[in-house]
């Protein structure tokens, strides 16, 4: 499995956010923001194809990842949505691409109608970002969280290594499927499980769903047409809804795209990142 590091911390208004850039100073600004229940690990090798041609920012979410983790913190959309525009002022990116997947999607869409935040240009990849939204194990757990943070860690762990597996298509590993569950897993990660899924509400994408008409910027929806968390039927909506978006379907992968189907998703960003306005 490959080594992800991110050895920069910034103090957002949600906890601690550990980023890291990637390529060299002065090249095009690209930021890439995970979905959940993952973290910029799924991006490690998007992240590490796009260094040479651009200067790549990646980060974990508040809650998430090697981020903070800790009672009562504020997780949800509406927090992500600060936080990240938050970050693009502390990074001094006034016009970045932004690339988004799941979750990310819709926090990029908030930062953007919400809190001003400005991009070059948008992908979003399998993103959150119309109702209804959710798999049906995030919405029963979503539902009885009470119960499932009584789990002991051995059924939690399963748990989570089950429902991360299932995101894939074409089948992940076991090495890969530890790496993308141990976030998740002892005393700040379990908790922290439950928490996102706690928070995640509908109304935070309701409240721009209706605004996706003025995004202006050149867009990209991307989407694996196996995804079984948010069917493909909603990247034909999606892309309906955005004036001139671009919509590129990557046959045989499912949700999480990045371990599935990597060459075709990274052949697909960068002909979107090269493309003249």
């Amino acid at each position: 499995m490959q080594e992800w590091e991110l050895g920069r911390v910034h103090r957002s208004s949600a906890g601690d956010v550990r980023w890291d850039v990637l390529g060299k100073e002065g090249a095009e600004p690209v930021v890439l923001l995970h979905g959940t229940p993952f973290s910029s690990f799924v991006w490690r090798g998007v992240a590490r194809a796009l260094a040479p041609h651009y200067r790549v920012h990646v980060w974990d979410m508040p809650g998430y990842g090697t981020s903070e983790k800790c009672d009562g913190q504020d997780v949800s959309l509406a927090a992500q949505g600060r936080v990240f525009a938050e970050l693009l002022e502390h990074w001094g990116l006034e016009r970045p691409a932004v690339v988004a997947h799941d979750f990310g999607g819709a926090v990029a869409l908030r930062a953007h109608l919400l809190h001003g935040a400005e991009y070059e240009r948008l992908a979003v990849v399998d993103p959150v970002a119309l109702a209804p939204w959710g798999s049906p194990f995030f919405r029963l757990v979503g539902e009885n969280v009470p119960v499932f943070e009584q789990l002991p860690p051995a059924m939690h762990r399963a748990l989570v290594r089950e429902y991360i597996r299932s995101a894939g298509h074409r089948g992940l590993d076991d090495p890969l499927v530890d790496a993308l569950a141990e976030p998740w897993l002892g005393e700040h990660g379990q908790p922290a499980f439950y928490r996102q899924i706690a928070q995640a509400d509908q109304r935070f994408t309701d409240e721009v769903q209706g605004s996706y008409d003025r995004l202006r910027m050149p867009t990209l929806v991307c989407w694996g047409t196996e995804d079984t968390w948010i069917p493909v039927g909603k990247a034909h909506e999606l892309a309906g809804l955005i004036p001139g978006s671009e919509l590129r379907l990557i046959p045989g992968a499912g949700h999480l795209v990045q371990e599935d189907a990597p060459a075709e998703l990274t052949a697909a960003l960068f002909a979107f990142l090269q493309q003249a306005d």
